[in-house]
């Protein structure tokens, strides 16, 4: 009942995750990244507790391969979760159990891995990687591109009634956490007017957490 992008910007060292579902308000439980570290969606019978785990192997050093072989080794219930993870040298790597929900398939490239359950079609998550690979521009516009071509590839086998975005950037905080939680129309169109709303405001926000002196105008009523 989800798809999911995680991903690493090239030029940027940015990280980021998108993810889609039938299910309410899934970002909340699916989408995980740290500053410098890496990405991570965990999905599927959802365990939110694998996104901070898989997180802090990576800030220790485990590269994203051994960071999913140490939680299908240690970690209890594996055959029903999906775990996406992209570390901060751009290697992917991901779990799908033998458990997961209805059509499900994972397919990864450098900077990039999307999975997903409940497919409509098996190779959406390979349409996705095809997409994220040759888009260009700001990781968050090149996420909500990836989306937009899961949907296009199928999507889920019913409809989608959330989708989120997660950035993290040079802070230790994310850059960008946005959410659409439940919709009856399109939540992932949502998302991207939500985005484009956004993004030409996120440094800003970024300079105002820093240094307030330093800050424009916030653009609101009864500023001068």
């Amino acid at each position: 009942m989800t798809f999911s992008v995680v991903a690493r910007c090239a030029e940027t060292g940015m990280f980021g995750v998108a993810v889609a579902s039938s299910s309410p308000a899934v970002a909340a439980r699916c989408a995980y990244a740290r500053a410098g570290v890496g990405a991570v969606a965990s999905q599927n019978v959802t365990d939110p507790t694998l996104g901070s785990l898989a997180l802090d192997l990576l800030e220790r050093g485990v590269d994203s391969a051994e960071t999913v072989a140490t939680l299908r080794r240690t970690r209890n219930h594996m055959a029903y979760r999906q775990l996406l993870v992209v570390d901060a040298s751009g290697c992917s790597a991901i779990h799908s159990g033998e458990n997961a929900l209805g059509i499900w398939s994972e397919a990864a490239a450098e900077n990039v891995a999307c999975g997903g359950n409940l497919l409509a079609k098996a190779d959406v998550p390979a349409r996705m990687v095809d997409a994220f690979s040759a888009s260009e521009g700001a990781l968050g516009d090149r996420l909500v591109t990836t989306l937009r071509a899961a949907l296009e590839a199928g999507g889920e086998a019913g409809p989608v009634h959330s989708a989120g975005l997660k950035l993290v950037r040079d802070v230790p905080w994310p850059v960008a956490d946005l959410r659409v939680d439940w919709s009856d129309d399109d939540p992932v169109a949502e998302l991207s007017a939500l985005w484009l709303r956004y993004a030409p405001q996120l440094n800003d926000y970024v300079t105002r957490a820093l240094d307030p002196s330093a800050a424009p105008s916030y653009g609101v009523a009864g500023d001068e």
